[in-house]
């Protein structure tokens, strides 16, 4: 039943993932696994139907919610899956039906809330419900992996395309699941952009945090200041070429993460991590002097001038045009690593620069160093850091910031997962799949109350990766960990489990080419 005990239910898979036995007389054979056991993130409850299988076959249709074009987007989406693979025609219907595959926006148990779906497989078809098409979404990526992982492949395979019978309900935990991608140390073109956003897709993330400017790169069209993208964006960490987002690419990776229902959120760090528009402009210097670019990867050298006032000028055209861009909510204004800015500029800069983000009717992010300057309780720090006492972060949340948790020993994408790992940095320790999955968001930072957490995010930055392949290296298996973090209630939590749940996600990776790092902590099947 959809109410299923979630600590009962996650016991119930442990025992068939790891093959336990319970003795009984007579002794049977232990039932044999289905993809129903190997869902990431763990779903809230799951209810089997067994020796009851759904086929897809040549004559399925998908329909939609009628007149719902949200709910007809996300049957595309899903056609636009599977028909490569089956060679079937999916045609995508508005209507409800017994049969074939239905999207409906009606009749969802009250629990699923706006991003949780109910998913219900029988011989007949399968209904996935929901309140929103951002449920409906997340239902969708939950029923790809009840189908083989032969699904995935761009190209005509053999059937069958069978799923499991059974019923789902499923809900997140946090409201913010997010990775966060830097572009700026080295540069990466839209579609590798987009090939990561249908990675952490996979896996019902819904933030995309894009690191657009620091001090190697400026990586976004400004059309009040040109060159901060054309000089600024002109080079990358070890000399490269770098590259730029025009403004009309910028948006279409906006709208292709909104398809996938990802927010976008673009960071400007500020006023630290900012030598690639010093470059640019010698005005937003205090000697007037224009610094070379920069390919290293020190830190904490830079500060945009706190005296001048064509520095808000400056940070507020920036601003403007940007928030233009991002039909989210958020702004990203960084604030991390000014050792170049006494504390008293630091905060006399932020009294100025928040004002603007609201001006522009955002509500800002920053990393969690500027919650020194006391932002608006509309303001979300985000902590980045090693130790698990963080006082400021306490008051924060009493002043009522909401706190996403990205702790670099546990969520850092881009620490190695040993000595011997050949991409990575390794400050905050080594990080492999069980260090970034066994840890609670919501009793993770001593006296923050759970209620203050508004969810977990996993960068990855880019010193030392330069293509995809080093992304998905660097993200897989780790990101599956902290998106479950993100959505599954903690009673599901169990590393036994997941590990078992994880392996089984090899053979769709190994279809859809995704590069990941054969952790040793991880049954892989051979």
């Amino acid at each position: 039943m959809p109410g299923t005990p979630a600590r009962a239910l996650a016991t119930l898979l442990l025992a068939t993932a790891v093959g336990a036995t319970v003795a009984a007389a007579p002794a049977r054979a232990a039932a044999p696994e289905t993809p129903l056991q190997h869902i990431v993130p763990a779903p809230v409850s799951v209810t089997p139907r067994p020796g009851t299988t759904y086929h897809l076959t040549p004559d399925t249709h998908i329909h939609t919610h009628p007149g719902s074009a949200a709910a007809k987007q996300v049957g595309e989406f899903l056609a636009g899956v599977l028909r490569p693979s089956t060679g079937y025609r999916l045609p995508v219907v508005p209507g409800a039906s017994g049969k074939g595959i239905s999207l409906l926006l009606t009749g969802a148990d009250p629990r699923v809330g706006d991003e949780g779906y109910q998913l219900d497989v029988t011989r007949r078809g399968v209904v996935v419900r929901a309140k929103t098409a951002a449920g409906l979404f997340a239902g969708v990526q939950t029923f790809r992996q009840l189908l083989p992982a032969k699904v995935e492949a761009r190209s005509r395979q053999h059937g069958p395309w069978t799923a499991p019978g059974g019923s789902v309900l499923d809900h997140p935990r946090y409201a913010h699941r997010g990775a966060m991608l830097d572009v700026a140390r080295h540069f990466f073109s839209v579609d590798e952009v987009k090939r990561y956003i249908d990675q952490i897709a996979l896996y019902k993330v819904n933030k995309l945090h894009l690191h657009l400017a620091d001090d190697q790169g400026w990586r976004l069209e400004i059309k009040s200041w040109p060159r901060l993208a054309t000089y600024g964006g002109s080079t990358e960490v070890g000399g490269g070429p770098g590259g730029y987002y025009t403004q009309e690419q910028y948006k279409d990776l906006v709208a292709y993460a909104a398809a996938r229902h990802i927010e976008v959120i673009p960071e400007i760090d500020m006023p630290g991590h900012t030598n690639a528009a010093l470059a640019s402009y010698a005005e937003l210097n205090c000697d007037g002097v224009a610094p070379p670019l920069y390919t290293g990867i020190d830190v904490g050298f830079s500060s945009l001038c706190i005296d001048k006032d064509i520095t808000y000028k400056f940070v507020d055209d920036v601003l403007r045009e940007v928030a233009a861009l991002t039909p989210g909510k958020y702004l990203h204004i960084g604030g991390d690593e000014a050792h170049a800015t006494t504390d008293p500029d630091f905060i006399a800069f932020m009294n100025k620069v928040l004002p603007l983000v609201a001006k522009h009717g955002k509500h800002p992010v920053g990393w969690h160093e500027f919650v020194k300057a006391t932002p608006p309780a509309t303001a979300v720090p985000q902590f980045w850091g090693t130790k698990t006492v963080a006082a400021d972060m306490v008051e924060a949340a009493k002043r009522g910031n909401k706190i996403i948790l990205s702790p670099a020993t546990k969520a850092y994408l881009d620490m190695k997962y040993d000595e011997h790992t050949p991409l990575g940095l390794n400050w905050a320790g080594y990080t492999d799949v069980e260090d970034a999955y066994d840890w609670n968001p919501g009793a993770f930072l001593e006296n923050l109350p759970a209620e203050a957490v508004k969810g977990v995010e996993a960068p990855l930055w880019t010193e030392t990766v330069t293509k995809s392949a080093d992304i998905e290296y660097m993200a897989f298996p780790r990101l599956p960990a902290i998106a479950e973090l993100g959505w599954s209630p903690w009673s599901t939590h169990n590393w036994d489990n997941f590990k078992v749940r994880l392996a089984a996600q090899a053979d769709r990776w190994h279809t859809l080419g995704i590069n990941y790092y054969p952790s040793p902590q991880v049954p892989w099947k051979k």
